[in-house]
């Protein structure tokens, strides 16, 4: 099968189209055959070789294939799997190899489709929606809360914004930069530009500070965000690990789930949420769709189209 590969890491320009070994669906696992692949921060990570060699076992000589969320149609079944058949379209999620015309993963980790979901967002549905759920159910967000989340036009920005006021929030603040200001409006977020001023920025709409801050940006959003809450407890970062445990604060935990993902597509159904897809490349042109995640600005998600009708 054709897949999108590293051989050696490094920049963008290191994914390339190889032929590997299609794999085969054992004793509990499903394979699909993949239509579109959702591009994460994650995955450029991977690629730049800042994960331990334990996620990318025998590399080089075995190369390793991103993509951690996708969609397609159930292809073959293994042993023991029931409530699938081939045939059946689905979302799901692995920690590599969905940049391939073929993924194996255990039955667990897939949901059904919504049949009016387009593949795009079935593709781009699992990271950011999964992460930006668990963490504002981490954050206990709920009715009457003022909530700030930081990158709010990215990818779990952007889910997190729409689930945070169906939990009742009264405000959510999101920060942005300015060219983003009316999407986050028209998301029910109050807008902010980031960067330094921050806070004040936030204290001209929230004066007694903000019940819950998430925070997907930079170490400086983050200690922003600490500032800004009434109770640290409620502090939660993404993506920086390391500032969290400088200024001693709970690091985000979550499990992905099938059931999880399923709950996310019924809310997508419901018109709880929307998905802005802002980029749908080919297979072979993996490496400009990272140059895009990367360059951090973005609003929404960034789509690989592996095989869409």
């Amino acid at each position: 099968m054709k897949a999108a590969v590293v051989t050696t890491f490094g920049g963008p320009e290191v994914l390339h189209i190889a032929e590997i070994p299609t794999p085969h669906a054992g004793p509990g696992q499903v394979r699909v055959k993949v239509r579109a692949a959702g591009v994460m921060p994650f995955d450029a990570g991977l690629r730049a070789g800042r994960f331990p060699p334990a996620m990318t076992p025998g590399f080089p000589e075995r190369p390793a294939v991103p993509g951690n969320e996708f969609a397609g149609v159930v292809d073959e079944i293994g042993e023991g799997v029931t409530g699938l058949a081939p045939g059946a379209e689905v979302l799901g999620f692995a920690t590599t190899g969905a940049y391939a015309e073929f993924i194996v993963v255990p039955a667990d980790q897939l949901a059904r489709k919504p049949a009016d979901m387009p593949w795009e967002i079935a593709a781009a549905l699992s990271g950011n929606g999964q992460g930006a759920h668990m963490a504002l159910s981490q954050l206990a967000v709920g009715p009457g809360d003022t909530v700030l989340i930081n990158a709010a036009a990215g990818g779990l920005g952007t889910i997190a914004v729409q689930l945070a006021k169906a939990r009742g929030a009264a405000t959510v603040i999101g920060t942005a930069s300015e060219r983003n200001h009316d999407y986050l409006r028209s998301l029910g977020a109050v807008p902010v530009t980031y960067g330094p001023g921050l806070v004040d920025r936030v204290r001209a709409i929230a004066p007694d500070g903000v019940d819950a801050a998430l925070d997907a940006a930079d170490p400086e959003a983050l200690r922003d965000s600490v500032e800004l809450t009434k109770d640290r407890s409620r502090v939660l970062t993404m993506v920086s690990d390391e500032a969290a445990r400088e200024l001693g604060l709970r690091e985000w935990s979550g499990v992905r789930s099938g059931e999880l993902l399923a709950e996310l597509a019924d809310l997508w159904t419901k018109g709880v949420f929307d998905l802005h897809i802002r980029g749908t490349y080919a297979l072979a042109d993996a490496a400009d769709a990272h140059r895009e995640v990367e360059t951090g600005h973005g609003r929404g998600k960034v789509v690989i189209a592996v095989d869409l009708p």
